[in-house]
């Protein structure tokens, strides 16, 4: 294992071949280091990709690998903080060693605190009700996995929200919302000025008819909403995007990223924008002040009773955590025990981390305990460091976000559910799958596109055996697989399907992210 540093920035890389920084740059380990490889297995040879190159001197911003350095809490650019404590739930009257409902206390140490660490010392709490953080700043820390919180009550039976799939089938929205602890705000979400000139992809720059409403530093947000020929949603599938006829002009499209320039009208933006920007969407700069930021959920368990999964929309929200309209927030070092999905991750900016999915439940017709393990939606979130024992229907799904990074995970046997509606600029790296029997099964509706949108990428995924190859209404053409066995030699096809990099060879970098965040960080 290398650790390496940016400037002053630790990022912790692990694993074999990875990435050394020396005096801020970025380089490649010499052949004896990279090549350690356990001590029964041959070495491999390891060679980088065609998209990156060894300290991403091949790539290009409006090539087809994206950037992904902006990922998660405070785009990678602030370590989580570690917050002093401020109050304690056991001051409220929580008491972790009885059967007396703890809900109350937590739900008044929650609106008493203004900012810090609310502790729950180490002990078994009851909790019957929703669990809101509405403020910046507020974390709800426990003493590691000996706190535990039990849920003996679902969300359908505290507030019923009956809905219904996009087929008609009657289910419970908390089939893939909501959550027992609940972070929320509001994005602050507000127009400032049209944009007025055609942007592409690639380009850090737009020309807006109001520049003196804005300033340099200031954090905005580049939006656009479809037209009903579903023109912008086909660009999110690379102009490949299978049957969006139930789609009807709802795509939406957001980019937030800081100003660093202004001339004129012409508004220099930090990073490369992910999309053309066309008159026809109705391009806008909007405001970007997220009221709740900074806040956490840490250092617990969540246990739901042992109940038998009855299979797919069954669920009635044995569901832990929900995040919506929130930014720069997190959780870290939980395990989630016989939920009926895990986090929900709305937002932006987002990090959920080393976290633990393990179930007791009597499964299904088809082995699975569990609905989604997690649900990412919004943009620009990190999922990392996470061991999924269970099997989900949808272990890792993405749908309507973009930006979103999986990375340094493990499961039983992993599928990657992109849940249509135009998920597009995704990256999975550095993920052992477990079988690898269905890393592609994804849901969603009818008419609502492919089920991932363009440039989604894989690299460095790792399975039992040889993966099943995608097929051509799981992505469109701009796909990228590098460092993955499809059972199919390499196939650099500017024009199709990126397959790059053979089994018996090892990828360099082995997370991408990570080293496209080092080099970023490094040219700060």
């Amino acid at each position: 294992m290398f650790a390496y540093v940016t400037k002053n920035f630790p990022v912790r890389i692990g694993g074999l071949g990875a990435l050394v920084i020396v005096c801020g740059c970025v380089t490649k380990p010499p052949a004896a280091t990279a090549l350690a490889a356990e001590p029964s297995a041959p070495a491999a040879e390891v060679v980088t990709s065609a998209l990156w190159g060894s300290e991403g001197e091949r790539w290009l911003p409006t090539g087809r690998l994206p950037d992904f350095s902006y990922a998660g809490y405070h785009s990678g650019e602030r370590a989580i903080p570690d917050y002093p404590p401020s109050l304690n739930v056991a001051a409220f009257g929580a008491r972790g060693d009885d059967d007396v409902d703890d809900t109350a206390a937590f739900q008044k140490a929650l609106a008493a605190a203004e900012s810090g660490a609310v502790l729950v010392p180490p002990g078994r709490y009851i909790i019957s009700d929703v669990l809101h953080i509405t403020k910046s700043g507020v974390v709800l820390r426990g003493s590691g996995p000996e706190t535990v919180l039990y849920f003996p009550k679902p969300l359908e039976a505290i507030a019923p929200e009956r809905s219904a799939t996009t087929s008609g089938r009657p289910t419970s929205n908390y089939s893939w919302a909501g959550g027992m602890i609940r972070l929320e705000g509001n994005l602050g979400s507000a127009a400032v000025t049209l944009i007025t000139a055609p942007a592409a992809r690639g380009e850090k720059s737009v020309v807006v008819g109001k520049a003196q409403q804005l300033a340099v530093g200031q954090w905005v947000e580049v939006f656009m909403t479809d037209t009903p020929a579903n023109t912008l949603a086909a660009q999110l599938y690379s102009n490949d995007p299978g049957d969006v006829s139930m789609l009807k002009g709802s795509t939406k499209v957001s980019l937030v990223t800081r100003i660093t320039k202004i001339e004129g009208n012409r508004v220099e933006l930090e990073r490369p924008l992910r999309f053309d920007v066309r008159p026809e969407w109705r391009p806008v700069v909007r405001t970007f002040r997220p009221t709740v930021e900074d806040s956490g959920v840490e250092d617990l368990t969540f246990e739901f009773p042992v109940t038998p999964y009855a299979g797919h929309f069954t669920e009635v929200g044995f569901n832990p955590i929900a995040f919506e309209g929130v930014a720069n927030c997190w959780v870290r070092r939980v395990k989630f025990i016989n939920p009926d999905s895990g986090p929900m991750v709305g937002g932006v900016f987002n990090t959920v981390s080393d976290v633990v999915f393990e179930s007791r439940r009597p499964a299904d017709g088809a082995g699975n305990q569990g609905h989604h393990g997690i649900y990412l939606h919004g943009g620009d979130h990190l999922f990392t460091r996470f061991d999924i024992r269970m099997k989900f229907i949808h272990d890792i799904s993405v749908s309507e976000t973009a930006g979103v990074v999986v990375a340094q995970g493990k499961g039983v046997d992993l599928c990657f559910d992109h849940h249509k509606r135009a998920p597009y600029e995704i990256l999975f790296t550095d993920i052992d799958l477990g079988l690898g029997t269905r890393p592609w099964k994804s849901g969603g509706g009818g008419g609502l596109g492919k089920n991932a949108g363009a440039r989604v990428t894989f690299w460095n995924l790792r399975a039992a055996g040889a993966l099943p190859e995608p097929t051509k209404d799981f992505a469109p053409w701009s796909l990228n697989l590098v460092g993955v066995d499809v059972g199919r030699p390499p196939l650099l096809e500017p024009a199709g399907v990126w397959r790059e990099i053979l089994a018996t060879q090892q990828v360099f970098p082995q997370n991408i992210y990570e080293a496209q965040l080092a080099s970023r960080l490094c040219k700060r």
